[in-house]
């Protein structure tokens, strides 16, 4: 079983996480996205005394005090809180950067380590937290894998594929996010779904082989046909960023 977290590495791999869907309707109020309210009440409002911060874009002070304060190494491994209760850590994080994908990586496996959806300390429940993300960002790929990844893992794949079906149509000429489809996908023993991402990646100029040896080792990797003109003529640009790694095993 391939783990969440070696989905990535593109944000710093930490501990022993383990490998990962609702359709989400937008609720928007004219004021400004960040401060739409989550359309189930029981998952509370997105407008946050501080922030909320898009995870992806906010990489300046504003994480850096988050982090510092209730996102420490120490409370991303579940081992204890930092500012007070490890669930009120992991919450706050949350309210402050709803997309914040290791966070989110953390309260799932917070709900797996309590063996419950709801941990006592945490203000919402685990899904909650998918569902304040997606409605907060709902072009973030990460925080969608992720999300069916939890579905998945909870015996709920018609979700977990349909968040895979709407991940796929965002993922455009980007070979990490394929990649990382194709890594949910293999979890959810959607084997020819799992190669046709592997293909797409591999056209896209992705280098990594993970993905294919765990194909190859189920007996199901098989060798793409041809490139038709159009795919081998795949722009530059979507090489894969050299940084970028797929999830640690």
């Amino acid at each position: 079983m391939v783990s969440a977290n070696s989905m990535f590495m593109k944000t710093k791999p930490r501990s022993s996480p383990q490998s990962w869907a609702l359709f989400l309707s937008v609720l928007l109020l004219t004021v400004s996205p960040q401060l739409a309210f989550a359309q189930d009440s029981a998952c509370g409002p997105l407008a946050n005394a501080y922030g909320p911060f898009d995870y992806r874009t906010e990489k300046g002070n504003s994480l850096h005090l988050v982090e510092s304060a209730h996102f420490t190494p120490v409370v991303e491994a579940l081992i204890k809180g930092n500012a007070g209760y490890l669930g009120g850590d992991l919450d706050y994080t949350l309210r402050a950067f709803p997309n914040h994908h290791r966070a989110l990586l953390a309260v799932m496996r917070y709900g797996e380590k309590t063996k419950s959806p709801k941990p006592n300390d945490l203000r919402y429940s685990v899904e909650c937290y998918f569902t304040r993300a997606l409605q907060f960002r709902p072009d973030d790929t990460t925080a969608r894998l992720l999300y069916a990844s939890y579905l998945g893992k909870n015996s709920r794949e018609a979700e977990a594929l349909q968040q895979l079906e709407r991940t796929n149509a965002l993922a455009k000429d980007n070979p990490f996010t394929h990649y990382n489809i194709g890594l949910v996908y293999f979890d959810l023993k959607q084997y020819d779904k799992a190669l046709a991402q592997a293909h797409i990646a591999d056209d896209l100029g992705f280098t990594q082989t993970g993905l294919r040896d765990q194909l190859k080792a189920a007996g199901k990797w098989k060798d793409a046909p041809p490139r038709s003109a159009a795919r081998a003529e795949a722009p530059a640009s979507a090489a894969a960023p050299a940084a970028s790694a797929p999830l640690p095993q």
